[in-house]
């Protein structure tokens, strides 16, 4: 249906914004963005509905003259519905003008929304998984001796032991018992051939190896150094 609006009618802003409350302009949501899209919809309808009857009254389109060549207006359309189409079309084309205004903004709005939530969603996820590395770092025993070294194919590397593990643990010696390095050889010469609980902190997590001292083709029964820790 053609759309025959009172002269100077548009379409108002309370009917072409999203909804506002008593304290001022909310915050554009998804179903307004529908919404307005709805209305730009039904807009270009009635737009192109106008043009059709300027299109069916001899194709006089907007800018035709009325008048024939001496001045009298045409008898060969209806002005009325020539003039009342080409109104309609003004006021409507200032309509969408209007509505895509507001979906640019609705747009903008949902986008700035998304990327502070976005934002705080990182930064809580920082927060959280820092304050879980405080705590668990909190929660780690205390190493007494590191790896230096792993020679390649030794009982050590067999086990899993790295460079730079923090050992809290070697068979019986842990951190109350340790004295020095000799704990540790005394307990890989009476454990030759035997499995011990090895427990090492390992880039801030801790491991759980089983190694086993035992002959191999290098020297000692462990193939790796270990060095105390200073603390």
């Amino acid at each position: 249906m053609v759309r025959h609006p009172r002269p100077g009618s548009t379409m108002s802003d309370k009917e072409a914004r999203p909804s506002e409350g008593s304290s001022g302009a909310r915050a554009a949501t998804v179903s307004d963005i529908h919404e307005l899209m709805r209305r730009k919809e039904e807009i270009e309808a009635q737009i192109k509905a106008n043009y059709d009857v300027l299109e069916g009254q001899k194709g006089v389109g907007m800018d035709e003259p009325l008048v024939d060549c001496e001045g009298y207006p045409r008898a060969d359309v209806d002005l009325y519905q020539v003039r009342t189409a080409r109104h309609n079309i003004i006021c409507l084309q200032n309509d969408h003008k209007a509505v895509m205004k507001q979906v640019e903004e609705a747009l903008h709005q949902l986008h700035a929304r998304d990327k502070e939530k976005q934002a705080r969603d990182m930064a809580e996820a920082h927060q959280e998984a820092m304050s879980h590395r405080r705590g668990h770092s909190h929660s780690l025993p205390q190493a007494f001796a590191k790896v230096n070294s792993v020679s390649p194919g030794s009982p050590a590397s067999t086990a899993g032991l790295q460079v730079d593990d923090e050992i809290v643990e070697f068979g019986s010696v842990n951190p109350q018992n340790f004295q020095s390095l000799h704990n540790i050889s005394s307990v890989v010469q009476h454990s030759e051939g035997k499995p011990l609980n090895v427990t090492v902190i390992r880039r801030g997590e801790k491991h759980q190896l089983r190694l086993v001292p035992s002959r191999w083709t290098g020297r000692g029964l462990l193939g790796c150094n270990i060095v105390p820790l200073q603390r």
